[in-house]
């Protein structure tokens, strides 16, 4: 069995806990144990389960993967201090807000023999799969996909990595990409923020990704593909799996903790989310600039 601990106790840390708890059975995520959980909080204990310290989290030796699921601005920090302590790791998305440092935090797990894995429950949606198995075969001419929401807390970071789930959906889908153009506006008094990117994939065919928030804005994603034989204008709706979305996720990570995901599966995950990340950070420096 391998011991594990959840930082932070949102809905990402209830949700990991409730997983940890009661594993799929005759998954490999039977292999993982609870130990306990952190939080800035004062809770003693959450489901059962109960709190530790930040430094007994580190140091124990019968822990021995971190689930960090804390403010995206806190997760570099975290993911270094408990790779250097020889731990595991699964971090909610964004990895962190730098490519640079992404790189850097992966040849540490590397140098360390250990797991460095960033979730995205955004791929494993039903109503993605459906969306992915519609555009098989089809030949993109253009599109774009426009994110609405509430606006987010603080320390999630710039809008490209904070919503890098939708760039991750469109490279997913589409292949590798490249950045052309983007901007940023904002009313931080009215609580309104709209990114806008100009993306272009390797065919040379024209994407626009957007992320738009303030307060009442529905959460939604608008698609709108235009292909050589039609044009995509919804994500389809698909019934839900029976299998939860950080249970596939769990089951995922603890199948790479175990060494039943290749080594080339492996490389094509990290390939993307580097990727995805590269181009965040691109986003964001043409924003500004």
């Amino acid at each position: 069995m391998l011991g594990a601990v959840v930082l932070g106790i949102g809905l990402a840390g209830q949700a990991r806990i409730r997983d940890l708890l009661a594993p799929l059975p005759g998954s490999s995520a039977e292999k993982l144990s609870i130990r306990g959980f952190v939080s800035r909080r004062n809770l003693n204990t959450h489901q059962g389960v109960s709190q530790i310290s930040l430094e007994e989290a580190v140091s124990r030796q019968d822990i021995h993967v971190a689930f960090i699921c804390t403010e995206n601005e806190s997760h570099e920090d975290y993911i270094r201090m408990f790779l250097q302590a020889g731990k595991h790791v699964c971090v909610e998305y964004p990895m962190t807000m730098s490519y640079d440092t992404a790189e850097e935090l992966w040849e540490l797990a590397q140098k360390k023999g250990l797991i460095l894995h960033e979730e995205h429950i955004e791929l494993l949606t039903e109503d993605y799969k459906q969306l992915q198995k519609d555009l098989d075969g089809k030949v993109l001419q253009g599109g774009s996909l426009h994110f609405t929401g509430e606006p987010l807390k603080r320390g999630s970071g710039f809008p490209a990595f904070s919503g890098i789930a939708r760039l991750t959906w469109l490279v997913s889908l589409f292949g590798k990409l490249s950045v052309t153009a983007a901007a940023f506006e904002e009313d931080s008094a009215k609580g309104y923020s709209k990114m806008t990117a100009q993306l272009l994939t390797s065919n040379n065919k024209a994407l626009t990704w957007i992320e738009e928030r303030r307060p009442g804005l529905p959460r939604a994603k608008k698609v709108n593909f235009v292909f050589d034989s039609c044009t995509v204008t919804q994500v389809p709706a698909a019934p839900r799996g029976t299998v939860g979305l950080f249970m596939q996720d769990l089951i995922h990570f603890s199948a790479k903790l175990l060494g039943q995901v290749s080594p080339e599966e492996l490389q094509r995950e990290k390939i993307r989310i580097l990727h995805c990340l590269e181009l965040a950070e691109k986003i964001r420096q043409l924003s500004q600039s």
